[in-house]
């Protein structure tokens, strides 16, 4: 494995650069962290792995390989308490013509309209796999899915779970109808609870920003408007919180249909 000690490395500027958003957007690659992410990533999509110098790579897949300056690796690592290993790995980008062809006409959507939170996002990404969903949207303004904190949240899911990005809720409806998904979105202002609308199949299910909820356009756009009931004072659930109940719906559903 060849070592990497200086500064001037072009590995270590391509790391460094790869920790802003606007890198990751321009050269289609981020970074991952920790061996278990370096088990789970498809390696067709695996550019090279980077060891701290005083880290075993016994476990790794196989690959291009660089042991670093513990000092160097460092100033990289996104984590408190590395294990020591970071790696490249290439974006997947999905058009809506991919979706169609790789999804079915019962699959479900969720949908991030300007999520904020790292954490939420990926937590989100994570249950939609989980829930059996079958890709997630974006929406112009949501945080990037590929951020470090993001990625290991989604604890993998990313990596199988297909992303699609839209700029806005005109596109997003647009897709919606291309694919034939019913536009869901959860809403104060509607007397439907969520059990009470089929969300089993064919489902476009929009979660809202943390503090703003789903924008007007997207309520207005929608084909069902759903609340999840609460009581005491609350107005809301966290975001991924919500999320996990309404998408956790087509589980359930699903199952009664089959016993």
């Amino acid at each position: 494995m060849k070592e990497i000690r200086s500064r001037e490395n072009r590995i270590y500027k391509e790391c460094q650069k790869l920790a802003q958003k606007k890198y990751r957007d321009r050269e289609g690659k981020y970074l991952i962290e920790g061996f278990n992410l370096m088990q789970e990533v498809p390696r067709q999509d695996l550019c090279y792995m980077i060891l701290r110098e005083d880290t075993l790579g016994e476990g790794l897949p196989d690959g291009e390989k660089y042991v670093m300056d513990g000092k160097l690796f460092d100033r990289l690592a996104q984590t408190e308490t590395s294990q020591g290993v970071i790696a490249v790995v290439r974006k997947r980008q999905y058009t809506v013509g991919e979706l169609g062809a790789i999804t079915t006409e019962n699959s479900n959507f969720v949908v991030l309209d300007r999520l904020q939170d790292p954490g939420n996002i990926g937590t989100i990404i994570r249950t939609a796999e989980g829930a059996g969903y079958a890709a997630v949207v974006a929406v112009k303004g949501t945080a990037d899915i590929f951020s470090p904190k993001t990625i290991r949240a989604a604890a993998g899911s990313v990596f199988r779970i297909p992303i699609v990005h839209v700029e806005d809720g005109r596109e997003l409806r647009e897709l919606a109808d291309s694919l034939g998904k019913k536009l869901v979105v959860t809403s104060l202002n509607t007397d439907t609870l969520y059990f009470d609308a089929d969300l089993s199949c064919a489902t476009a299910l929009v979660i809202g920003n943390e503090g703003g909820g789903v924008s007007d356009e997207l309520i207005q756009l929608a084909d069902v408007r759903v609340r999840i009931p609460m009581e005491g004072s609350l107005e809301s659930l966290n975001a991924a919180v919500a999320a996990g109940i309404l998408m956790y719906e087509a589980q359930r559903r699903n199952f009664l249909c089959e016993v």
